[in-house]
This record gives structure tokens, C-alpha cells and sequence, in this order.
């Protein structure tokens, strides 16, 4: 405990003069300055927020280093620093300040940091910032973990794919060309056009990283970790660091277009042989975590090739025997972000339950689950250390700060000991957020939550706005968003109401299995029912002002929505919303699905292509496609879309916009070419906020 005091206080010094003796950059981005007004928390407030990103705890327990991403709106982009505090959110000091972002901490040792900085991975002494560049990566380097010797490094970085010669050849002399041209699938991906790929790399390691000899453990072209969602929780390390277990789905082109099989694989460091863990497992298969003795290995596990929302199975396997455990096979959610208790006895993981995201265990004999934490919270994530838990954990009323919870704990509300923006969020006001069961048209119970203006008073009346969830296999969790954020919309005096209609996830795979094939259907229904409900229910909702908006699978129900919003009784006009808005929604279902890259999904939730007319799946649910019901569309709409959406391509947002102009109506279209499936951008960000209260105060006030 005295090295701990003596090291705090060191890093004070330190924090106090600058870090002079670390690296420091004059245009390094700090803690904006924002003015509140009224206790109203706006778009503005938000983005002065800090954003906690990665964190770490000390191999002896006492300390914890994490960064905070700061924004500059004139330089239009974010800054993460590193900071260390002690394990009772003590001391906090800022032991970076450079103009590029440090990412992918790991504790080397008590008094020794390795992170990442641009294409380098950098070693740092915390007590008094002295760097040290231990590899110089020339592609990049995307994150890496260290050996529990400490003898070697795993490292991602990228490889370019390579024309095939027949095409090479056509661009001979042509190095300004912007021509691309294609001969399989899977092209681009999400956000990137797929000229490169990323694989995992071992390095010895002594004084330094030995990048230049460096052996790629993956066999051919094939990605690990998996884009565009995997980092460094695709692999880990044996406890003996002489195996390395990792994700991979070995398929390229139109194979890796229509299939979600990913195996985990087990790489001899000292042999240099692999072997599949998984082979016979058809889905998703990821996140190998080996128990502290080494006898065993856990991971994430989907049954079915081709549909990505499938149950998330805790999967494990005795390395002695080869046996495999389905731990959850009667335990109806998904469990994710595998830790083995210290003693492993215990599997602990993030469970999706009933609208939030809590820590559960699972007994490693008796496949028994406990639930460890409990309140209205969503945990993203969590280390364990000494039989603590340290969890990264946000609320609709507050951004990611650091919770402890204790290992043995039963349904327990955490101790926070971060406070990364309590002097920001001292001076505004959140709106309530309530708990609602409610009936469905079948009888079932569905959570809705109800979020209440920051200004709440019971003798007015307020606007409300229906939030459709995107997905659509999500949940509508206690999520905090720079995007969809609850409290901007209540800052801007409306009640929010948030159903977990049919398609979320946890509330057991029946409700989430329900939205596939039925797009149009009962999920629908829930959205309709929810609105009713907290209009006929909640006298402070003015039932006459009452909007739509979501994004993705929540953009398409609004679309949706406007074409199923008239002849509605007990509204006027027989129109329950009067006004929408749509972001990054699917608009033309035939249009959808010749122009996504990720064919399974659609495979999958729509039955297969729209000229498979023989299958009644297929006629199902292209017959629920928007863009069929736009004679019907009465309501002004505002539209949304991004340029590097290759999820649901901007046309879909252009052909929407375009159709409700044709029919006459109301409506506005916001254009990102440089964003993608988010809005992402600072200042674009702000603008889609500023248009979005703008465009609901417009027609609801």
C-alpha cells in the first residue's frame, strides 16, 4: 500500500507539470468549455462529455489506467488520453497529453503501461512518464496482448488484398485511375471498401518488439479478427503462453457473404500446428478466454450458419478430452464477454435481461446462472481482480464511468468510483425514466420505457415521441448514445417512449425469433400499441402531438409506420403520428437486398431473394416493404442517410425522400457523404441533432 501512496503521488507531480517528462503536444484536445442553461441537457452539453474508452487493472489490484476521448468541435474531432486512478477512485492524474489518441492499455507490469499510439506500441514507466517505442508497426496497429511470461506480443495489424493478375494487368500505367474493379462478393463491408484485410501476428518480445520477424498465425486471406465488430477479445493467450487461441471465419467473396461460420482455433506456438475447437458448429463462433489452469476454454457460440441473432450459447471445452459444453442450454440469453472467476469455479459474463445488461455466473459444475448485479443499468464490460468486479457501466441518465461490484454478490447495485463528468452533470437536470409492462395484442407482456421531459410538470401537456429500435434483433437497453440519447430528446421537452417490441433480445429467443419473416407483423403491432398506450394513459402526453423516429430496422418501421398511418381511430385526422423522422432505414426491400453486402441477413430475416416467389416467406415479407405503401403516406417525414452506409445504401434514403416529395408532402432530407451507418463527426453530429429537434419542434410544437 505504500508503493501504491508513494506512486499517486508521483503521478500528481507529474499531472501537475505537464507530463514534461512523457510526450506532450501543444494542440493536444482537453475538457471543452460548455455553458448550461436551465439545467436543459442539449446536443451541445453532450459532446462536451468525456468518453471513458479502454481500461485496465494493475496485476496487484490497486491501480486502474483508462482513457477519456475529449472533442474539439473547430478541429471536428476527439482526443483519448490516459488516465490512472487508485482501485477506490482515488488519485485520479492524467498521465498523457499528446495530440494523437492512446488506445489498447495493458499493465506490464505494477509500475509499467503498454498502449498503443498511432502505428506504434509504446511502453511507459507511470511513476515518472518515461516512453519507450517498442515497435514501429509500417500498416498499423489495430490493438495486441501481451504474454503472461511477457516473453512475446500478439499483434493486429493489416495485409492489402492483391488484384488478381488478369486484372492487375489493366491497370498497367494507370496510378491515377479511381476505377475498382470486381469479381466477387463481399467488395466492401459496412463502412470500407475491403482493400485490406486484418490478421494476427506473433512477436517475440525482449527489450523490444521483434515486429520485421514477426509470423502471421493465419493461413491464407482470411480475417482475424473478424470486421467489422472484432478486436482483441477474438484471441488470447494460454495461461502457459504456449498456445494462442483465436477467431477466425476462414471464407472470402460470395462464401463469407452468405455465412456466418466462424470457428476458434488452437495455434501450438512451439509446433507451429492448428487445430479447429469448433468444428461441427455451424454459426458465430468467437472470444476464446482458456481458464486460469489451462485445462479448459470458453467462448461464444451461435448453432445456426446464417443467422447472425441467434442465441449466444457460453461454449467450453476440456482441452484434456476434447469434450464440448453447451453451459447455457437452458438458459434463455445470450451471454457474452467471458471472464473465469479467479478460482474457476465460476464463468462470468454480460447477460441482455429484460431491458438491461447485467453480470450473471455460471456455475462451471452445475451450469447453474446467478445474477451478480442488478438496477437500471447496461455493464458493457468488465475485469475481474481479486474478486472484484470492475465494470464499465452507463444508464440512460448517465454516460460510462467505472463501477465495483464484489465477485460474490447476488443481484447487487454497484459502487462507482470514477467521476469522469460529475462536474458537468451536476448542473443539469435528466428527465425520469420508468419501467412499463404492457399488453401486447396477443396477450404478452412487452417492457417499454418512458422517459419523462427534463421539465417535467404534471399540469402541462408535452409532445412525445415514439423511438423505434434498430437491429432488429437489439435491445432497448439503458444504453447512452451520442446518436439516439434520450436525455437530448428530453432536454428538448418531449416524452420519449421506448418499446422492447417483438425481435429485442432479452426476453428469451422466442420474442426475439418472432420478427424474422414478419417484419410487418406483430412487431408493428407492439410499436402502434405502445403509442396508444402512454396516449391514453399519460394525461401530460398530448396525444395530438405525437412523432416517430429510429434508425436502421427502426428507420424501415418508420417508413413503415408512414404508410400504416391513416384511418387510425380516436386521433385526428385518423393519424396517430404527425410527424416522422427516418435515419439509415430500408425502404425498397428488393432494392435491400441486391445491394447489401452482408447476404445472410437478408437470407435469413427475409426468407432469401425476392424472385423466389414459390417460397411464402419470401412473398410474406418482400409484401411488408415501405415503398409498396407510399399512396398511403400522409404524414411529414424527415429523412435521413450516409454515403458509406454499405449496410442499407444511401439510395434507399434518396428513393424515400424522393417518393414523399412526389406524393406532395412535408419533407426534409439530410445527406452525410462522408458518414457512415453512424454519424460519427463532431460537427455532424451536431448538425443531426440540431435538425432533429428542429424538425420535431417544427411540426409537434
Amino acid at each position: 500500500m505504500k508503493k501504491t501512496i508513494m506512486l499517486v503521488a508521483a503521478l500528481l507531480f507529474l499531472c501537475a507539470c505537464g507530463n514534461k517528462q512523457g510526450k506532450t503536444d501543444s494542440k493536444v484536445i482537453g475538457k471543452p468549455e460548455v455553458t448550461v442553461q436551465d439545467g436543459r441537457f442539449t446536443p451541445e452539453v453532450m459532446w462536451a462529455l468525456g468518453k471513458m474508452g479502454d481500461k485496465a487493472v494493475s496485476p496487484d489490484g490497486t491501480q486502474i489506467a483508462y482513457t477519456v476521448t475529449y472533442y474539439d468541435m473547430e478541429q471536428n474531432k476527439g482526443n483519448a488520453d490516459i488516465y490512472v486512478m487508485t482501485s477506490e477512485g482515488k488519485n485520479v492524474a492524467r498521465i498523457t497529453s499528446t495530440e494523437a489518441s492512446e488506445f489498447n492499455i495493458v499493465w506490464k507490469d505494477d509500475e509499467t503501461l503498454m498502449f498503443c499510439r498511432e502505428n506504434e506500441i509504446v511502453e511507459m514507466k507511470v511513476k515518472d512518464g518515461r516512453e519507450k517505442v517498442l515497435a514501429t508497426v509500417e500498416r498499423g496497429v489495430e490493438g495486441f496482448k501481451l504474454a503472461p511470461d511477457g516473453k512475446s506480443v500478439v499483434f493486429i495489424t493489416t495485409k492489402p488484398v492483391v488484384r488478381p493478375g488478369h486484372i492487375d494487368k489493366l491497370y498497367a500505367g494507370l496510378d491515377k485511375t479511381t476505377g475498382r474493379i470486381n469479381e466477387d462478393l463481399m467488395y466492401r463491408h459496412w463502412d470500407n471498401w475491403v482493400d485490406e484485410y486484418p490478421q494476427i501476428f506473433l512477436a517475440e518480445f525482449g527489450d523490444k518488439i521483434d515486429v520485421e520477424n514477426a509470423v502471421c498465425l493465419i493461413d491464407s486471406t482470411f480475417e482475424c479478427p473478424m470486421r467489422p465488430w472484432g478486436g482483441v477479445e477474438q484471441f488470447n493467450y494460454s495461461p502457459d503462453s504456449r498456445k494462442i487461441s483465436y477467431t477466425c471465419r476462414k471464407k472470402t467473396g460470395a462464401d463469407y457473404a452468405h455465412s456466418t461460420n466462424s470457428d476458434i482455433f488452437l495455434y501450438d506456438i512451439e509446433t507451429k500446428t492448428t487445430r479447429n475447437l469448433s468444428e461441427g458448429i455451424m454459426g458465430y463462433d468467437q472470444n476464446p478466454v482458456f481458464s486460469h489452469d489451462g485445462k479448459s476454454i470458453a467462448w461464444e457460440s451461435m448453432e445456426r450458419d446464417g443467422y447472425e441473432s441467434d442465441k449466444l450459447r457460453l461454449m467450453v471445452m476440456n482441452l484434456e478430452t476434447g469434450n464440448r459444453t453447451d453451459m447455457s442450454e437452458n438458459f434463455d440469453y445470450n451471454f457474452v464477454g467471458i471472464n473465469w472467476s479467479d478460482d474457476d469455479k465460476e464463468i462470468l459474463g454480460v447477460v441482455y435481461y429484460r431491458g438491461t445488461d447485467q453480470v450473471f455466473a455460471c456455475n462451471a459444475e452445475t451450469k447453474e446462472f446467478r445474477q451478480v448485479t442488478y438496477g437500471y443499468h447496461d455493464i458493457h464490460s468488465f475485469e475481474l481482480s481479486g474478486g472484484k468486479i470492475y465494470a464499465d457501466q452507463v444508464s440512460m441518465q448517465y454516460p460510462s464511468e467505472i463501477y465495483v461490484y464484489n465477485c460474490a454478490d447476488n443481484k447487487a447495485e454497484g459502487r462507482r468510483i470514477s467521476s469522469i463528468n460529475d462536474d458537468l452533470l451536476s448542473k443539469v437536470r435528466m428527465g425520469k425514466v420508468e419501467e412499463h409492462w404492457i399488453k401486447t395484442v396477443d396477450g404478452k407482456e412487452m417492457l417499454t420505457w418512458l422517459i419523462y421531459p427534463y421539465n417535467y410538470d404534471s399540469t402541462k401537456t408535452y409532445p412525445a415521441l415514439l423511438y423505434c429500435e434498430g437491429g432488429p434483433q437489439s435491445e432497448v437497453g439503458q444504453f447512452w448514445s451520442t446518436r439516439w440519447n434520450f436525455m437530448v430528446m428530453s432536454g428538448a421537452e418531449y416524452f420519449i417512449i421506448a418499446p422492447n417490441r417483438r425481435g429485442t433480445i432479452g426476453f428469451g429467443t422466442e420474442w426475439c425469433e418472432a420478427i424474422s419473416g414478419d417484419y410487418g407483423g406483430l412487431c408493428m403491432q407492439d410499436y402502434m400499441t405502445a403509442a396508444d398506450y402512454f396516449a391514453s394513459n399519460v394525461k401530460q402526453i398530448d396525444k395530438e402531438r405525437l412523432g416517430a423516429c429510429g434508425a436502421s430496422f427502426g428507420g424501415y418501421s418508420v417508413y413503415w409506420l408512414a404508410g400504416h398511418n391513416h384511418g387510425v381511430s380516436g386521433y385526428d385526422g385518423g393519424r396517430r403520428f404527425k410527424a416522422l423522422l427516418a435515419h439509415n432505414g430500408m425502404f425498397n426491400f428488393e432494392q435491400q437486398y441486391l445491394e447489401t453486402e452482408e447476404l445472410w441477413f437478408d437470407n435469413w430475416d427475409l426468407g432469401g431473394p425476392y424472385w423466389d416467389w414459390n417460397n411464402p416467406q419470401v412473398k410474406k415479407s418482400y409484401a411488408c416493404s415501405p415503398h409498396l405503401y407510399v399512396d398511403k403516406w400522409n404524414t411529414p417525414i424527415c429523412v435521413i442517410h450516409s454515403e458509406f452506409d454499405f449496410r442499407i445504401v444511401a439510395s434507399q434514403g434518396m428513393a424515400a425522400y424522393n417518393a414523399a416529395k412526389m406524393v406532395g408532402l412535408d419533407a426534409r432530407y439530410l445527406y452525410f457523404p462522408d458518414e457512415t451507418h453512424w454519424v460519427l463527426k463532431p460537427q455532424n453530429s451536431l448538425l443531426w441533432h440540431r435538425n432533429f429537434i428542429d424538425w420535431f419542434d417544427t411540426h409537434l410544437k
